[in-house]
């Protein structure tokens, strides 16, 4: 009896304990508390995935386009917006814009393999840009080089409106074509895809029609100087902003990094990027590391590679020319993407199979840029670009660039968790606080 009495008074309390409101806040500021606490205190979600690449970060809002197999079905891209799609191991896509007679269009995509795949050097994507009359404007291929290890690249076409031209110089359906190229041996895996579009407008005055025939092509010397930490981006969208200085951070085996650096008109970009040695393993892994540069339209520049035996390696891009407006008008890829200022990409990437000889690190990676020249004025457009200002280098663009820029998100992942332990600690304290009134209460009864 004494027994099942004391088991009624345990369940009457616990019931009265429910009922009471102070006893109600109380527990839901507890669980409010450790959650908060439990959150500052949990690393990352990377910091679980230790020998896992970071999953390419979309444009955040992107829309969903499927490619059609026809032209005929072709879904329409608009200038200054971004899409996601998906692209099959076999057959080809079609995408359609619909231009005006002026504007100049550029359309990017970015194939994102999963990791696992299979692919060979020769393996990668084709854009072109085709009239409704089947007449090519333009063309360009990308490959996974002698990395072999699977990773985002980007290919760009374009609809350039241009009074040196024939084809491809009216208003109407364009229509965009995403390929495949494949290789004996990869895999068949379904690629997604994310694909931008932009719109360039002409300018008031035509100008020069061919390309500079002399700049200083000398190598330049890489710059030196403390390295600052900061962590790169996993896709365009997420980019940090880096400038000219030495920047440091860690890479995993498999793992794609990305950065944008202002280039205003007149200047050169350079970068070169360091992998460190190894704490061991043994061997050599062709094409480990890539760098690669991509122009504000995500049109694919430059790539440099460097191989692998465990002690530190380097990968330098070649020599570029000035930002100039007329660089379009030369032949290599080298001079006609360097045709506008703005936020050019550098991306670096670590081929999935260095795990395999030197394990799955992190490693150290440092990275140099150097932005020589002064700026100068742009050309003067009849017209905005889309989006807005894309062929501009902002204020804010150049505070971000700098050591103490806002890019650096360090800094604010240590406030959040600061913030986040010292919030867990008031709610904690305020807990505590109503415990001891509701036992005064419960006790006054």
């Amino acid at each position: 009896m004494a027994r099942r009495g004391a088991g009624r008074q345990a369940r009457t309390g616990r019931l009265r304990r429910d009922r009471h409101p102070a006893h109600k806040l109380a527990g839901r500021l507890g669980a409010a508390a450790a959650a908060l606490c439990l959150a500052a205190a949990v690393p990352g979600p990377s910091a679980f995935a230790a020998g896992e690449p970071d999953a390419y970060a979309f444009t955040e809002g992107a829309r969903s386009v499927t490619g059609a197999a026809s032209t005929t079905d072709a879904a329409r891209l608009e200038p200054g917006h971004t899409y996601r799609s998906s692209l099959p191991g076999s057959g080809k896509l079609y995408y359609r814009l619909d231009l005006d007679a002026t504007s100049t269009a550029y359309v990017s995509v970015t194939a994102v393999p999963g990791p696992g795949t299979t692919v060979a050097a020769t393996d990668g994507l084709r854009i072109s840009v085709q009239s409704a009359q089947g007449a090519p404007c333009s063309a360009q291929a990308v490959r996974f080089g002698p990395s072999r290890s699977p990773h985002p690249i980007a290919a760009w076409g374009a609809r350039e409106v241009s009074s040196g031209r024939s084809l491809c110089q009216g208003a109407g359906a364009y229509y965009v074509l995403v390929e495949r190229v494949g290789a004996k041996g990869s895999s068949s895996d379904t690629w997604p895809l994310e694909l931008a579009a932009f719109s360039e407008p002409p300018l008031k005055l035509t100008g020069a029609t061919s390309a500079p025939e002399a700049w200083n092509s000398a190598s330049p010397e890489p710059v030196t100087g403390q390295a600052v930490e900061r962590a790169g981006g996993a896709g365009f969208a997420a980019a940090s902003t880096v400038g000219q200085g030495v920047w440091r951070t860690r890479i995993r085996p498999g793992q794609t990094l990305f950065y944008k650096v202002p280039v205003d008109w007149g200047q050169q970009p350079n970068a070169v990027v360091e992998l460190g040695s190894s704490s061991g393993g043994s061997g050599y892994v062709s094409g480990a590391l890539t760098l690669s540069l991509y122009n504000p339209v995500r049109g694919h520049v430059e790539e440099a590679y460097a191989g692998y035996t465990g002690r530190q390696t380097s990968a330098t891009l070649a020599p570029l020319p000035p930002v100039a407006h007329v660089n379009r008008h030369g032949f290599a890829d080298q001079v006609t993407g360097m045709r506008f200022a703005g936020l050019h990409y550098l991306v670096v990437h670590l081929a999935a199979q260095t795990a395999d000889s030197f394990g799955e690190g992190p490693y150290g990676l440092i990275l140099r840029v150097r932005v020589d020249g002064t700026a100068q004025p742009g050309p003067d457009y009849a017209g905005r670009s889309e989006p807005g200002r894309l062929f501009e280098v902002t204020a804010h663009d150049r505070a971000a660039a700098t050591p103490a820029g806002a890019a650096d998100g360090s800094a604010a992942l240590r406030a959040l968790a600061v913030g986040g332990i010292g919030a867990g600690t008031v709610l904690l304290a305020v807990l505590g606080v109503w415990t001891v009134l509701a036992r005064r209460r419960a006790e006054a009864r």
